[in-house]
């Protein structure tokens, strides 16, 4: 699904073939709320946080909350959140209830045109009807912003709404989440949240050409935005397997653990967030995340420390790198990542290891953890073979074995960095 090129051909060419048009318009017919409900807007505040939506619908570059206008990079081209303040002409103000719920849940505009899965109603669908009033009630609370985003800004033929038919039929299924009722209730609850407002599988789920999940990978990590959204499954190895329930709560609430620091998308998450849900939550959510099976392939055998990329890894390790991260790779716990147990460093994809050592990473400042360190750039020092030597160091030092990384990928990381930065500068 990254090829634009040939991809885009034979997605128009099925999407073509397969979709029926019609015109459809959804139902206008409920009143206006009238009052308001202080336990609502509270409760709808913070599913607002719990769902994440300041992450794409206020833009850095305005600064106002939830105008929308920040571009989301997608494997497809880019789209513009909406703009989602009670503005009567450009935002949510004239919607109805039914109208926004549709919208949410179902992927539907008051004008009954489909929106794009960037907004993340495949997930969304699994909230209940009273979360999603309660999200509505507390937006209308905020001050509106006169501000008109043109969401669609794909080229040909991903710009055309109606293909959307077509995915929705092979990739979304309206549905509220239903209860185990073999499981605890906090692992339900921790299912809701995760499947749910929290849209984990957006970014750590593998994904098809056509951007739909791959299901039978759920949670097991996927490369977007020039990030790898790692795995969270209980894989020892590649996931969080190794975390307990507490570290997990940890990372979730401050953007720290004994172990990792969050960066990049995480970071933002973590501070828009996790951060600003309740301890009982975060809970919930370990619970569930620690029940999810890895189905990773087993440990591979680590290249031996005389192999002439180790060697000169081993080196450029010494030289730059020990001095923060030590010679055990065992970091400073809550401020330095530890890279002797790091699931990320071993992962199926090299892109956040590359992105970071590339480009260097901030981690998240919440108020418990407010230090916010940070990793400084190596792009501009070391060219591609080192930063491969070095990369492939790390994935097979201290008991890890991951393939090794070449200069090759190294290159395409850089560009590809170097054109996102591009398309994204004014």
């Amino acid at each position: 699904m990254r090829d634009l090129g040939s991809s885009a051909v034979r997605a128009a060419a099925v999407l073509a073939a397969m979709v029926v048009m019609s015109s459809c318009k959804l139902s206008v017919a409920e009143p206006a709320p009238t009052g308001q409900d202080f336990a609502e807007i509270e409760r709808g505040r913070y599913l607002t946080a719990a769902a994440d939506c300041t992450a794409c619908h206020t833009d850095p570059a305005d600064s106002r909350p939830f105008a929308g206008g920040r571009p989301i990079q997608t494997p497809f081209g880019t789209v513009l959140a909406a703009n989602i303040t009670p503005d009567d002409e450009t935002g949510i103000g004239s919607w109805t209830l039914e109208q926004f719920d549709a919208a949410v849940r179902r992927g539907r505009r008051p004008d009954g045109k489909h929106l794009y899965p960037a907004m993340p109603y495949p997930y969304y669908t699994k909230m209940s009807r009273a979360d999603v009033g309660a999200i509505r009630a507390y937006l209308l609370t905020l001050a509106p912003v006169h501000k008109k985003v043109d969401s669609n800004q794909l080229p040909f033929p991903f710009n055309i709404r109606w293909e959307m038919r077509l995915w929705d039929a092979l990739y979304f299924k309206a549905e509220p989440f239903q209860a185990d009722p073999s499981k605890p209730e906090a692992w339900n609850r921790g299912a809701y949240l995760v499947q749910g407002p929290g849209h984990c599988a957006a970014c750590h789920t593998p994904k098809t050409w056509l951007g739909g999940d791959h299901k039978d990978q759920a949670l097991q990590g996927y490369s977007l935005q020039g990030w790898f959204a790692p795995n969270i499954t209980n894989d020892p190895r590649r996931g969080v397997g190794s975390w307990s329930a507490a570290d997990l709560v940890a990372y979730l609430k401050t953007g720290h653990n004994r172990f990792a620091g969050a960066s990049g998308p995480m970071a933002e998450e973590v501070v828009h967030s996790s951060s600003r849900m309740t301890d009982s939550d975060l809970s919930a959510i370990a619970t569930y995340l620690e029940s999810k099976p890895d189905g990773s392939a087993a440990a591979g055998k680590p290249l031996p420390a005389t192999n002439a990329e180790m060697t000169s890894g081993a080196a450029i390790y010494q030289d730059l790198c020990s001095a923060c991260h030590r010679q055990d790779g065992s970091g400073v716990p809550y401020l330095i990542p530890d890279l002797s147990h790091s699931a990320a460093v071993q992962s199926r994809e090299t892109t956040s290891l590359l992105h970071v050592v590339l480009e260097g990473a901030q981690t998240a400042a919440t108020a418990d953890e407010p230090t916010a360190p940070a990793m400084p750039a190596f792009g501009w020092q070391l060219d591609d073979a080192q930063i491969a030597a070095v990369t492939t160091y790390l994935r097979n030092s201290w008991g890890h074995a991951a393939p090794a990384t070449t200069a090759g990928d190294v290159r395409k990381a850089r560009e590809g960095l170097q054109s996102a930065a591009a398309h994204t500068t004014p």
